[in-house]
């Protein structure tokens, strides 16, 4: 059964740019432009008419925006919660300009180890995060240690949550990883390393979407049956001011905006596309962690059922849900 019929999050790329290199992504390789104040200003105000709350500003790596911060402070003003993930390198000095205008600042770290962490992501940026921590501590922010999961770095949790996060505060966010296009892993993890990993997101301090273990153990999106609610759920805006449907990963169609959102989302073309969502041949097998979050929380199904504690766990502990309900 829906129990949401709107969309409710947009991933909003500022920028397909990055600064670092990381092996398990393609996006760093991709020309790109920034998005406009105007265009921001415009899409949000029609976001806010199709029912979305939570803006996600991504990319590429979002701090290379300069204009990232009035972004954020418009879209909070407009009652959005805002979310922004960064490798850290920019953090440092932009900390100020960003404080108290995200819900959910993540910084990704995938290793206790310097090298191996660096090793990953292309770029010396270990001792970048281990700073943006120690400041947006000082700045009294609340920040999250995303941790991309692969088989070779399963054995690094222990030591991040031992020595990281646990001595911060901070929650521990487990990100299984996922293959898309020609971008692959290689390493999908097995029913044992699922189950040790299922037992680590029971941890206190740590997040982990059981749906996404349930997920990967059913060999994930079945396009007969498809679970996935992408284009339903998600918007997804590029930095060209497009509206890219079904979702990022895939791109059938981009749509160009020009200031009308709203209608063009709304629109029979869209959403005849949107229609397709899970049911693309591309769409089976899939398990992307960004477009199942969202899916997961718009209809009962087992997969809703599996979900609903861990985020009402995140949720409680960073205090969104005061602002999901309008009390806060």
């Amino acid at each position: 059964m829906r129990l949401v019929k709107h969309p409710v999050l947009c991933n909003y790329y500022v920028t397909y740019r990055c600064n670092a290199k990381c092996a398990f992504c393609d996006i760093w390789e991709k020309p790109s432009p920034y998005i406009t104040p105007e265009d921001v200003a415009s899409n949000l105000r029609d976001l806010k008419r199709l029912g979305v709350s939570v803006i996600d500003f991504t990319g590429g790596e979002p701090l290379l925006h300069r204009q990232l911060p009035e972004f954020l402070g418009l879209a909070r003003d407009m009652g959005f919660i805002t979310t922004v993930t960064t490798n850290g390198l920019l953090y440092p000095k932009n900390a100020e300009k960003l404080r108290g205008k995200v819900d959910m600042l993540h910084f990704s770290l995938d290793s206790a180890d310097r090298d191996t962490h660096d090793l990953g992501r292309g770029v010396a940026c270990y001792d970048f995060v281990l700073e943006s921590i120690r400041v947006a501590k000082e700045l009294g922010e609340r920040p999250d240690i995303l941790f991309t999961v692969f088989r070779k770095n399963l054995a690094d949790l222990e030591a991040v949550y031992r020595d990281i996060t646990q001595p911060n505060g901070l929650v521990l966010i487990l990100n299984p990883a996922f293959e898309y296009g020609d971008v692959e892993t290689g390493e999908q993890l097995t029913p044992e390393e699922l189950d040790y990993l299922s037992a680590f997101g029971k941890r206190k301090g740590v997040y982990l979407n059981e749906a996404f273990i349930e997920l990967r153990r059913d060999g994930g999106n079945h396009i007969a049956a498809p679970v996935c609610r992408a284009a339903s759920t998600t918007l997804v805006i590029s930095p060209s001011n497009e509206l890219v449907l079904p979702c990022y990963h895939l791109g059938e169609q981009k749509f160009p905006i020009e200031g009308k959102l709203f209608d063009l989302y709304n629109a029979p073309e869209t959403q005849r596309l949107a229609a397709l969502e899970g049911r693309l041949p591309a769409c089976e097998g899939c398990t992307i962690n960004c477009y199942m979050q969202p899916s997961f929380a718009v209809e009962t199904s087992k997969y809703f059922w599996q979900a609903l504690p861990s985020t009402l766990k995140y949720n409680w502990e960073k205090g969104t849900w005061k602002r999901l309900i309008g009390v806060a």
